[in-house]
């Protein structure tokens, strides 16, 4: 792994870099000069076009969360490596996200070491956002969550990657009645043993444009009403906005006492799922008619939908999840120890559930929609 040039010595750098690389060997006489490369040395006035010393590889990047933090991390200046399985035309929205030749595309099999190498090697930082919502035949829970971050936290370490972030879940637990979590609390346990100094993120359930949660409940209107185990009425949950978490990643990034920490992404309110659900429905501008479906029920409509040989509108486990009332880990450090106001919910909603809503009703036949209930404790 390339060394870092003392932030004084970077200052009076030019702007060359090829300059840079020859100023940064002559101060490190010993150093090999193919370890140093420019993109390690931060230079510029910072932005966009400056070069920020971040050079991050970022898997799961093309997916809901990973936009936003290569978003951030392209402003900032920094290199960003993408591995990738999908189509190329699947990541083009990734591309005009940093400057010219900042971003950079490398295929990647996840099961391989050596392709995980490939992706890390010239990387100081990794940033761990594979998740899947549901499993298929060639990749369950436990590959996605467990075995795949246990490979990257290994060949990271093995690499001298300086910084790993891992993202887990608020709601991760060994315990718990879904497979999801549990593989979760899993992983978390297979990262900090592979690679101490990881940086575990635990955010709640994300929302967002992009997001499977108020699309998903604002969805549920093509099944003529709102179903709920025991109608939400004891199930809290504390949603973050996905912009808040990719901030957080990106300064858990920046400060170097970060490492080592579990930190709790969570939003500044907690809401029944119940209140909730029927506040997404009012904002959208849809009739609310919830209806309690018994747990086995539920479950045997979900076992119906994964059939589906496309994405699953809902699964078992998610079922599951649904319904399990959000942790409160005041212990942990949070967003606000970050630097960051955590958004609430009410501020974003409109943004995210205005394509749902429908305009045929008349303008004096649509209510002001009242803010959604909180829960306090």
């Amino acid at each position: 792994m390339a060394a870092a040039v003392h932030p004084r010595v970077v200052r009076a750098l030019p702007m060359s870099r090829s300059a840079i690389t020859a100023v940064a060997t002559s101060v490190f006489p010993g150093l090999p000069r193919r370890q140093i490369h420019h993109a390690l040395i931060p230079h510029g006035k910072g932005g966009r076009s400056s070069v920020s010393g971040v050079v991050a590889t970022v898997f799961g990047a093309t997916g809901f969360l990973g936009r936003y933090v290569v978003n951030h991390l392209g402003r900032m200046g920094s290199q960003v490596i993408i591995p990738y399985r999908c189509d190329t035309y699947d990541i083009m929205h990734l591309r005009p996200m940093g400057d010219l030749g900042q971003i950079i595309f490398l295929e990647w099999d996840s099961k391989d070491k050596d392709s995980i190498r490939r992706a890390v090697e010239h990387s100081n930082v990794v940033i761990n956002l594979i998740g899947r919502d549901w499993e298929t035949s060639n990749f369950d829970f436990e590959d996605v969550f467990a075995k795949i971050p246990k490979a990257i936290a290994q060949v990271s370490k093995e690499a001298g990657v300086e910084k790993l972030i891992h993202v887990s879940h608020l709601n991760a637990d060994i315990k718990s009645s879904s497979r999801y979590l549990r593989n979760k609390a899993v992983g978390e346990k297979e990262v900090r043993n592979e690679f101490p100094e990881a940086t575990i993120i635990k955010p709640s359930d994300i929302f967002g444009r992009e997001d499977r949660f108020l699309n998903s409940f604002a969805n549920m209107r093509w099944f003529g009403g709102v179903p709920l185990v025991s109608l939400g009425m004891k199930t809290v949950k504390q949603p973050v906005y996905v912009v808040d978490v990719s901030k957080g990643i990106i300064n858990a990034v920046k400060d170097p006492d970060s490492k080592g920490k579990d930190f709790a992404f969570v939003g500044p309110n907690r809401y029944l799922l119940f209140d909730l659900a029927k506040y997404i429905f009012a904002v959208a501008h849809r009739s609310f008619l919830p209806y309690p479906l018994p747990r086995f029920a539920y479950r045997f409509v979900a076992r119906f939908f994964e059939i589906s040989p496309f994405e699953p509108w809902i699964t078992r486990d998610k079922v599951e999840r649904m319904h399990i009332t959000d942790r409160m880990l005041p212990q942990l450090p949070g967003l606000e120890d970050l630097g960051i106001q955590a958004t609430p919910l009410e501020l974003k909603a409109i943004e995210v559930l205005r394509r749902h809503r429908t305009y045929r009703w008349l303008s004096s036949e649509i209510e002001e929609t009242k803010p959604v209930k909180t829960v306090n404790f």
